[in-house]
């Protein structure tokens, strides 16, 4: 009796461990999905020193690993450390706090199957996308978006988005995901 009882024991610890490695797994692919660049167009820049003044400010991030100056077009090429989570947010706030504005932000997402929902919409990591202008469908592999949220394109593209697009957190950037009030980014393919 006591034979099988460890045997019992041992069997059930063996599918707990089993059970655990799986969840670790899935969880770690989900958030393996990452930003892997960003085009940052940045509005106000008239001289060197001012996309000196800007690059200074966004290398204070700490998930930034290379930051690549194009003068000639007022963008920043900046690539993330791996395994790093992007705030687009912070990126806005960082030009802002240099002196100047976004007028444009290309992010090059590495998608590993990551599925679009009936609403446009995907999260993984700590972050939730609504795609503008997709529905139900996978996105696998390296993938340009364009992000269309207020302060990150020109005033008056913002406001013609406003006008097209239907979803309740586009004006706001904010919404319900899981019943918590959530920061939704909106992104265009």
């Amino acid at each position: 009796m006591k034979w099988d009882s460890l045997k019992f024991f041992l069997i059930m610890k063996t599918h707990q461990l089993f059970s655990i490695f799986l969840l670790l797994f899935f969880v770690n692919k989900a958030t393996a999905q990452l930003v892997k660049t960003v085009e940052l167009q940045v509005t106000g820049l008239t001289c060197s020193m001012c996309s000196q003044a800007t690059e200074k400010s966004l290398s204070t991030l700490p998930y930034i690993d290379k930051i690549t100056p194009d003068l000639n077009r007022n963008v920043f090429v900046i690539t993330f450390k791996k395994g790093s989570q992007v705030n687009f947010d912070q990126l806005q706030k960082k030009v802002k706090d240099a002196g100047f504005s976004v007028g444009k932000l290309e992010a090059t997402f590495d998608f590993d199957q990551a599925r679009i929902d009936e609403n446009g919409q995907t999260s993984f990591g700590s972050q939730t996308y609504r795609f503008v202008n997709a529905k139900n469908k996978v996105l696998d592999g390296l993938i340009k978006t364009s992000l269309v949220d207020k302060n990150f394109i020109s005033t008056a593209a913002y406001k013609q988005k406003l006008a097209t697009v239907k979803f309740d957190s586009y004006a706001t950037g904010m919404g319900q995901v899981n019943g918590k009030k959530t920061r939704i980014f909106h992104l265009s393919l």
